[in-house]
């Protein structure tokens, strides 16, 4: 991946006010991906969205870890439901023509 579309995970906490464990433990529990580059953690410019929800929930909200864990997993789950609504009323209106 292109080092310009990182961002490293210390300039981000610093900007958000966090602390680096807090990425740390949302990496562990498989919420965001870090990559590693000259052995500094980095973030995906296509993890910001996803870790901006993510801080969102634990500073407004002062939801942990596992908190964030079960939330995250039960909107992935709307999500892919909503998903296959919207494929089978598509497949409903090709049977209704």
């Amino acid at each position: 991946m292109n080092a310009k579309h990182l961002i490293k995970a210390t300039d981000f906490c610093v900007y958000h006010q966090l602390e680096h464990t807090f990425i740390t433990d949302l990496q562990e529990a498989g919420l965001v991906k870090i990559t590693i580059v000259d052995s500094t953690p980095c973030i995906p410019e296509t993890e910001l969205n996803k870790l901006e929800r993510i801080i969102r929930l634990h500073t407004e909200l002062d939801i942990n870890v596992a908190g964030i864990e079960a939330i995250t997993h039960l909107i992935e789950r709307i999500e892919n439901i909503q998903e296959e609504m919207r494929l089978l009323k598509n497949n409903l209106r090709a049977y209704e023509d």
